[in-house]
């Protein structure tokens, strides 16, 4: 009878501490310890109930009563998220079939409505097919690929048209390599793949437009335009692959940082040089006061078709930029063969009635306008601050300043080389635009002298601000 009396006593207590404990956690205190009962009775009566054993996990308890209430057992396992499928690109002959297609038709259209107001305001809505076909011509003219006219080839490269069909290109190069999922791959063969697959698809695009420009009295070589295009294709593609898939970077990141500097000091001296160069045509255009507006109101073709005739000549306005760079740099350009524009000489003829012929000058430049000379030493003192700030003192310094104008040299001479061409080949016309080495040369000089000024500049201004 005390053996049940003693059970039933050890019983209550356990309930009381297990009420005791669920009140202390309702009111927010520390969690208390249940207590686990002694042995178990001497009698050996097996009617008593053993004590239930506290093998619960504890949780702390919260102590913000708004998360008095969260449930103090052990938090169900969550299951891992289900994995997503992998999405799958389009396959690189589809990819580089539809981004190319689509870089081609963008550059192409602005062309087409040019010429064809042109052409259709001249002689009518039934010579619609002959401006499709001129188009088309100037179109791959704007590749690089001479068009043959009845008059004689015709090879001035519209550099407006070039850089469109470059941009474009670019981005079609970036959209192949987002299609086979090589975003940051850093390996060189997707982007290769993406490259070779532009540079395919547009040679087919050139052969197609070859196609459509031949006719009568007018003609595009085949074989050239589809190796034209091809490799025009190829390099824009690439630039934009190779950047995208981060391979440029990569690449980038192994070259001396001594290199690097001149290389970005040299991109930034030839960039001035080209936007002076820009400028000054620009100028000399305005100062031609209303002789352009004149020319252009000569021909009797409405105000569209003068229209067209504008965007005629904004196609060019790059080739205008690149001739006044060579004019500030001192070897100057040409307009026919036998002529020559420079500062300390003028010497034309009988050119095309174009507006943007007006702002030819007419003489030599004045003394005071030589200041302009200065332009180009002035972009090198400007590369060589920014080598003098990146780059640390000593022989690495001029190794920079000399990356600095071999850069500035290649970029400006590489654009004086496709800025010019015949205008008309056969003829005194088949001469126009700078040569490319002597512009490379001044180039080369007078940002090396600009270039060692700034860096020689720069360090006496840091060692002026060193002295106490």
């Amino acid at each position: 009878m005390a053996t049940g009396d003693t059970s039933r006593e050890r019983q209550e207590a356990l309930e009381a501490a297990e009420a005791a404990h669920l009140d202390a956690i309702r009111l927010g205190r520390s969690q208390l310890p249940l207590p686990r009962p002694t042995e178990r009775a001497d009698s050996g009566d097996e009617s008593a109930e053993p004590a239930a054993p506290h093998d619960r996990p504890t949780v702390p308890v919260p102590r913000d009563g708004a998360d008095r209430d969260r449930p103090t057992g052990p938090l169900p396992r969550e299951r891992p998220p289900a994995p997503r499928p992998a999405r799958r690109g389009a396959p690189l002959p589809v990819a580089a079939a539809v981004a190319t297609a689509w870089a081609g038709l963008v550059s192409f259209l602005p062309v087409a409505l040019i010429i064809s107001l042109l052409v259709v305001l001249e002689s009518g809505t039934e010579a619609l097919g002959t401006g499709i076909r001129v188009a088309t011509a100037g179109w791959l003219l704007g590749h690089g690929v001479p068009v043959h006219t009845p008059d004689g080839p015709v090879g001035l490269v519209p550099l407006a048209v070039s850089a469109l069909a470059a941009w474009r290109l670019v981005r079609a190069g970036v959209h192949v390599s987002r299609a086979i999922g090589a975003r940051r791959r850093r390996t060189p063969g997707p982007a290769l793949a993406a490259a070779v697959a532009v540079g395919v698809g547009y040679a087919a695009l050139g052969a197609l437009a070859a196609t459509v420009a031949s006719g009568p009295g007018w003609g595009v070589d085949l074989g050239r335009a589809v190796l034209t295009l091809a490799g025009f294709g190829t390099v824009a593609g690439g630039l934009g692959a190779f950047h995208y898939t981060g391979v440029l970077a990569a690449w980038g990141a192994r070259i001396p940082a001594t290199l690097r500097a001149g290389g970005r000091a040299g991109a930034v001296a030839a960039a001035v040089i080209l936007a002076a160069g820009a400028a000054l045509a620009g100028v000399a255009l305005a100062a031609a006061g209303g002789e352009p507006a004149d020319i252009l109101a000569a021909f009797d073709t409405g105000v569209a078709g003068q229209a067209g005739l504008t965007l005629l000549c904004l196609a060019y306005a790059p080739n205008l930029a690149g001739w006044a760079t060579a004019y500030l740099l001192g070897p100057g350009f040409a307009v026919g063969t036998d002529t020559v524009v420079r500062s300390s000489e003028v010497a034309v003829g009988p050119l095309p009635a174009l507006p943007v012929f007006a702002g030819l000058p007419d003489a030599a430049l004045p003394t005071v306008g030589a200041v302009l000379l200065l332009v180009p030493v002035i972009a090198g003192v400007a590369g060589g601050g920014l080598v003098a700030k990146t780059v640390p003192g000593g022989w690495h310094r001029l190794l920079a300043a000399l990356v600095t104008a071999v850069t500035a040299s290649g970029v400006v001479g590489a654009v004086a080389a496709v800025s010019g061409g015949p205008l008309l080949g056969g003829g005194r016309l088949s001469t126009f635009g700078p040569d490319p080495g002597l512009v490379a040369g001044a180039t080369a000089v007078t940002v090396a002298v600009g270039a060692l000024l700034g860096v020689a500049a720069t360090a006496v201004l840091a060692a002026r601000r060193r002295r106490p």
